[in-house]
């Protein structure tokens, strides 16, 4: 017999994804017509396309299946299990971001369609990310930008963790777009940013870019932007840029803030 915890969770995960009508219990009469919100779902799916989906599906509907299911039926027809991982309650989600809830029902209506499992991992997020860019190598960019979307540094990005984020970005203020900004700059997490540090970043967004610039890329343009950044943000000349550099020198340049406000009517 499912515990009253167990069948809130199941409550609040069909309430989110919309599976069902909260007042009569029944589907909704109209499917949800395809938005932007779930286009950008896209940056995070689970599995392959679905024409490369049919010739791995036995090997997804294996790995979707939890242990006890795997452990009790070892038929080849076995039907893979509901999504093993459940969001939090949707009226947590709301106070927790910035989005209605319909738009959260959107949201997860998508991640839960991309992602079975109810989570994402590394490797996957490297792979959809690369598609993006293929004139060039995305993955070390999309590893520093997965370890920022993974903020429990546990090596896969739950459906909570993926909106906390995008809420941020897209919905914060200045202040939390650029906090969030130096959180990925800020590779080990020590709270400064260093020159090893951003040269790293700068190395892995022109090899994301790739060769087909204009104007044309020198090898001496990522060292270039680094030298640029630490000019303009170091303030101390310690050879580090602490957070409140980064934000006091953000903060007051025209270009920056425009950039942050690009976001404000994306969803």
């Amino acid at each position: 017999m499912k515990s009253r915890s167990q069948d809130q969770s199941l409550s609040d995960s069909r309430e989110l994804d919309r599976s069902y009508d909260p007042l009569t219990g029944n589907p909704p009469s109209k499917p949800i017509k395809k938005t932007i919100k779930q286009r950008l779902l896209k940056l995070l799916p689970c599995y392959p396309s679905a024409s490369s989906a049919s010739s791995n599906q036995s090997k997804s509907t294996a790995s979707r299946l939890s242990p006890s299911r795997r452990a009790g039926n070892t038929s080849e027809d076995a039907e893979p299990s509901t999504v093993s991982y459940r969001p939090e309650g949707l009226d947590r989600l709301v106070q927790r971001t910035d989005f209605s809830k319909k738009e959260l029902q959107v949201l997860y209506r998508g991640f839960k369609n991309e992602c079975p499992s109810g989570v994402v991992n590394e490797e996957t997020f490297k792979s959809i990310y690369g598609q993006f860019f293929p004139q060039g190598d995305s993955s070390m960019y999309a590893h520093f930008l997965f370890d920022a979307f993974d903020t429990n540094n546990i090596g896969s990005v739950s459906f909570e963790d993926f909106v906390v984020s995008l809420s941020v970005i897209l919905r914060g203020s200045i202040a939390d777009k650029l906090n969030w900004a130096f959180n990925l700059y800020d590779l080990n997490k020590d709270g400064c940013i260093t020159r090893e540090e951003m040269t790293d970043i700068m190395h892995s967004i022109y090899d994301m870019m790739g060769r087909c610039t204009y104007p044309d890329m020198t090898d001496t343009a990522p060292k270039e932007h680094v030298d640029s950044f630490f000019q303009k943000m170091d303030r101390n000349n310690d050879g580090v840029v602490t957070v409140d550099e980064f934000l006091e020198t953000c903060q007051k340049d025209e270009n920056i803030m425009q950039s942050m406000r690009m976001f404000d009517s994306v969803i």
